[in-house]
């Protein structure tokens, strides 16, 4: 992603975590392209974050790699040493590493469960609460940015939906929404802002089985009302939006970048749908003898796939064969 010319992060360091593929990724490149210093985190695949990092140079950009498992304490402590080392300080923190152990509820192991919940929820914390006493230590640095510091958080839209056979996943992003509100409340007084970003159905590695084909790519768009499936740069732009003083005064709340998936779209009729014309003129008979009259409707439920290999699968009444949550 080529430099932007208003540069509204320059001379700011950011930490993007789980930044070497994916939504990670395209935020590292856009908070680069905004003039940022990034730190692009990593704990498997040492090689692709090495490629973001060249990347984001040959763009004019300026990136370095960093290791840490965001589930571990001390790593996550080496890691903003390091930066604070050799850049002085962090401004921006996004919190994106993410994983997903899916398993039917009744199948689901302890240790899927805890992988999940340490990496997707307690790596936020661990993460968060370094950015925070780094960004009270230093305190404001009004020439570089409004706030003291900002923290972003990866949700996901299944902080407000319900997602069977993905638990663990689900509710490690609904722990998001309130840690992400929580610390919102607290750290306001310093000046720090702390939002998250609900992304929908985006192209990346996690669901790949899920837009793959043409056919798969169709299927998913019936859960996303604007018609199209997202890219890591739509969640990008909105990171660096965010990160940037344009959006100063937001702060506790989650912006959902989606294309309306949180809208429900099994209820865009009001969860009915006509079932022929016949019907319309049977209902305008009717309307004479019926001092209540009503049009007869098939009644459609929106559906939610329990489908444990594939993200973001959708499904209809009509699916056979699939363990649907109706």
């Amino acid at each position: 992603m080529p430099a932007k010319p208003a540069q509204r992060l320059k001379g700011q360091i950011a930490i993007v975590t789980g930044a070497n593929s994916g939504i990670g990724a395209g935020v590292a490149r856009a908070l680069a392209a905004d003039g940022a210093i990034v730190a692009i985190n990593y704990v498997t695949h040492p090689e692709a974050a090495d490629a973001v990092v060249q990347e984001i140079t040959e763009a004019g950009g300026q990136a370095v790699k960093v290791y840490a498992d965001v589930s571990k304490e001390d790593e996550v402590q080496k890691m903003f040493q390091d930066i604070i080392q050799q850049f002085g300080t962090v401004h921006i923190l996004v919190n994106n590493a993410g994983i997903q152990k899916d398993a039917a509820f009744v199948d689901m192991t302890l240790e899927q469960w805890n992988w999940v919940i340490n990496v997707n929820l307690t790596g936020q914390f661990l993460c968060a609460r370094e950015a925070a006493r780094e960004f009270i230590r230093r305190g404001p640095q009004p020439d570089i940015s409004k706030a003291t510091g900002k923290i972003i958080c990866m949700s996901s839209v299944h902080e407000v939906i319900p997602w069977a056979g993905h638990v663990n996943y689900a509710s490690s992003k609904g722990g998001i929404k309130l840690l992400m509100e929580s610390m919102a409340q607290e750290l306001a007084p310093h000046k720090i802002r702390v939002v998250s970003i609900g992304p929908g159905a985006i192209k990346t590695p996690i669901n790949h089985e899920a837009w793959a084909t043409p056919d798969a790519e169709q299927k998913l768009l019936t859960l996303i009302p604007y018609g199209r499936v997202g890219e890591p740069a739509d969640i990008g732009e909105v990171a660096a939006w965010l990160a940037s003083d344009e959006s100063d005064y937001i702060t506790g709340t989650t912006i959902f970048t989606d294309g309306g998936m949180t809208l429900y779209p099994g209820f865009a009729t009001a969860g009915l749908r006509r079932v022929g014309l016949h019907h319309r003129h049977h209902h305008l008979h009717r309307r004479r003898h019926d001092p209540l009259p009503r049009l007869r409707h098939e009644r459609v439920k929106p559906c939610w796939p329990t489908d444990t290999k594939t993200s973001f699968r959708p499904c209809c009444a009509s699916s056979k064969g699939r363990n649907l949550a109706c």
